[in-house]
């Protein structure tokens, strides 16, 4: 199965993945319901998680029925947990929207949901993250979650982001980070495909994060906090909701 997977993913384009995933996606959750390991976006167990990766394969780690990575189930409970995000009227602006979040954050009363990406067909606005259509101050919140190193120009993409939220707004903007590397690496000379998945662990990547990613943030104007939520977890919640120990949680201010 491990292999099938990286075959299918590094084979067939994004947006053709994603439409095939509501056709596949009952049939896995049929196959795998279990009670050893829950999703707490949906609430659902199984039996195990499915393997993911471009490059090197993690295994069990996709939810069968929401499709959610380690990263969105820890996001999840984030934001269920430490934040105003369920509760409070906030206009909210979330880039390449992923199927977990996508269909519950629309039926949320409380917030004013608008979508965007360059590609995804379940956004609602197309746009490049580098000039974006949206009005300076306009959003609370906004959700960029492993866009940023896909992006050549980070930078520019970051100083959008700031122009968009409004002052007192928040932000996640999760990326793939090496937190043993203390600086960001990039090579614009590596294009193939197989070199950049090997490099920076997927094809369409562009660098690998360090930890200089948030001091980078900062010079935007950003004010940052690099939550590790995992911290003040039990180790059965851990293991229970297939989490990634350790991973960080970038969370923006303005």
């Amino acid at each position: 199965m491990k292999k099938l997977f990286k075959i299918i993913l590094n084979t067939i384009p994004r947006p053709l993945l994603i439409r095939l995933s509501y056709v596949i996606r009952p049939i896995l959750v049929l196959y795998l319901k279990g009670n050893k390991y829950t999703d707490p976006i949906d609430g659902k167990s199984f039996k195990s998680f499915l393997p993911y990766g471009y490059g090197k394969q993690r295994p069990n780690v996709l939810s069968p029925s929401t499709l959610s990575l380690e990263r969105h189930r820890l996001l999840w409970l984030y934001l269920n947990n430490e934040t105003d995000f369920f509760k409070d009227e906030k206009k909210v602006l979330h880039f390449a929207p992923e199927q977990c979040f996508l269909k519950r954050f629309r039926t949320l009363k409380n917030i004013s949901y608008t979508t965007t990406d360059l590609l995804s067909p379940i956004a609602d606005v197309k746009a490049d993250i580098c000039d974006l259509p949206f009005e300076d101050n306009s959003y609370d919140v906004i959700l960029c979650n492993h866009v940023l190193e896909h992006i050549p120009d980070d930078t520019k993409a970051m100083q959008e982001l700031y122009r968009v939220m409004k002052p007192g707004g928040y932000g996640v903007f999760q990326i793939p980070q090496d937190l043993n590397r203390a600086e960001t690496f990039e090579d614009n000379t590596i294009t193939d495909k197989a070199e950049r998945a090997k490099i920076f662990g997927q094809y369409d990547h562009v660098r690998v994060y360090g930890r200089d990613y948030f001091d980078k943030l900062r010079s935007v104007g950003f004010k940052v906090e690099d939550i590790d939520y995992t911290a003040q977890l039990s180790e059965e919640d851990i293991t229970k909701y297939c989490l990634a120990k350790g991973e960080i949680i970038p969370v923006v201010y303005k």
